[in-house]
């Protein structure tokens, strides 16, 4: 079983390319299911999840290209089985295409990240509003449209909490819906958002994603696409967490700094200078790009307008920061361990209360096997930092899901000697390539068996 070797202790230098999200890429692949056009994503990021996402739509029939392309047009199978989503939780994002497109779908009851029930209602609810009957069968979710015709109608749907892949699921679903549908108390994640320009570029019309209540209008069918996906928000404040508990000056590229305030504006509050800056194709007006100007993106990647720079400097010890999570505009649950991470290393006493997830907790314990000063109480972690880089202690650790898998490095990066962190499978499955980007940014880090 392969593991991430760390030896911390030293501050961070360097600079790194953020990837494309991991929560943007997923429903991307999923939406595929919905045309018989191809669908391309050019920044796919090679994560564990993206793979897994792959070999389902394969299997299911699904030409999958090695341009990171999908087409459906030749679908065999309306069944996405337990052994390929088991371990992803996104897996339930085939349900609204499948059921939308083919008027029936078999869908595995999903796995993932063990942080709290994370139930499917809010999934279940809206497509029985939109005309689905739904059943439970042997831990498969079995869909099918009750109308004649097997065409879903457009509704209104209220949802209890703003789900993410609720909303996803049930936009896409909507896309081939008979007439309109309004979703309210939606999810607002730009990962959302994102979904909804590739849907846009398919031929889809919806108004308000980003917003508490979209409109979609469905259409007869939808076409192909090629899109590139927001980069990841949580690789780039990871990164940035990281820094932030060792010091140092580190630069990232293709950040998506325009949905980042949250996060940003937390870290500065540890004593973290952050600077930001839009990259984008800067024109003249004869269409020729401008001399002089760098836009830092690749050629060819259209769609990284969202992109920019990321340029962070700690100087001295952190301090600690409290935190509530919630839902967006809030400080997400995705940054939640690596905050506390932060937290850990840092001078003073803070506490982060999570209000998304009920077992989100479980890299406490971890931490503490590095000297960390932590208690959890209920849904608050309550920490009083060491105060400085190398008051940490390395040690072997276990990573217990993906994002407290994260938070074990920013830790083992501020610790003094070396931390191994076992079942890195857990940070394969959202973070591309941590190991070489960590050298990138100056950390002695290396993946070994």
């Amino acid at each position: 079983m392969e593991k991430i070797r760390i030896v911390g202790g030293r501050p961070l230098h360097g600079e790194a390319r953020i990837s494309g999200a991991k929560n943007a890429a997923l429903p991307a692949l999923f939406a595929s299911l919905l045309t018989d056009g191809r669908c391309w994503i050019p920044n796919l990021p090679h994560l564990r999840d993206t793979r897994s996402a792959l070999s389902a739509l394969s299997e299911m029939g699904a030409d999958v290209g090695g341009d990171f392309s999908v087409c459906c047009a030749n679908l065999r199978s309306r069944v996405a089985p337990y052994h390929l989503v088991k371990t992803m939780r996104a897996s339930i994002l085939a349900l609204g295409p499948l059921t939308a497109r083919w008027g029936e779908a078999r869908v595995a009851l999903p796995g993932g990240c063990a942080i709290g029930a994370r139930p499917v209602n809010e999934h279940l609810h809206g497509l029985e509003k939109l005309g689905a009957e739904i059943r439970i069968d042997n831990g498969d979710i079995v869909a099918r449209v009750k109308r004649k015709g097997g065409r879903l109608k457009g509704s209104r749907i209220v949802m209890e909490i703003p789900s993410v892949t609720g909303t996803e699921n049930l936009m896409m679903a909507s896309c081939l819906a008979e007439g309109e549908t309004i979703l309210e108390n939606a999810a607002r994640e730009p990962e959302v958002s994102d979904l909804a320009e590739m849907l846009k570029k398919m031929g889809a019309r919806i108004e308000g994603a980003g917003e508490s209540v979209i409109r979609i209008w469905g259409a007869d069918e939808l076409g192909g696409a090629e899109h590139c996906v927001i980069p990841d928000r949580i690789e780039a404040g990871t990164y940035l967490a990281a820094a932030a508990a060792c010091g140092g000056e580190i630069v990232l590229r293709d950040a998506p700094v325009d949905v980042m305030d949250s996060i940003l504006d937390k870290l500065r509050e540890t004593g973290a200078v952050i600077e930001s800056e839009v990259e984008s194709e800067v024109e003249s007006e004869d269409g020729s790009e401008i001399e002089g100007v760098d836009s830092g993106v690749d050629k060819g990647k259209k769609g990284w307008e969202r992109g920019g720079v990321l340029r962070m400097r700690m100087e001295g010890c952190p301090v600690a920061a409290d935190a509530t999570t919630g839902p967006h505009p809030g400080f997400p649950t995705d940054m939640q361990a690596q905050l506390v991470a932060l937290n850990c290393a840092a001078l003073g006493s803070s506490s982060v209360t999570e209000t998304v997830f009920e077992n989100r907790f479980m890299h406490a314990q971890e931490l503490a096997r590095m000297g960390a000063d932590i208690r959890v109480h209920g849904n608050t972690a309550y920490v009083r930092g060491a105060g400085g880089l190398g008051k940490l202690a390395g040690a072997p650790v276990m990573a217990t899901d993906l994002r407290a898998s994260a938070s074990l490095a920013v830790a083992a990066l501020a610790a003094r000697g070396e931390t191994r962190i076992d079942r890195v499978y857990h940070l394969d499955r959202g973070y591309e390539r941590m190991d070489e980007k960590l050298r990138q940014l100056g950390a002695d880090a290396e993946r070994i068996s």
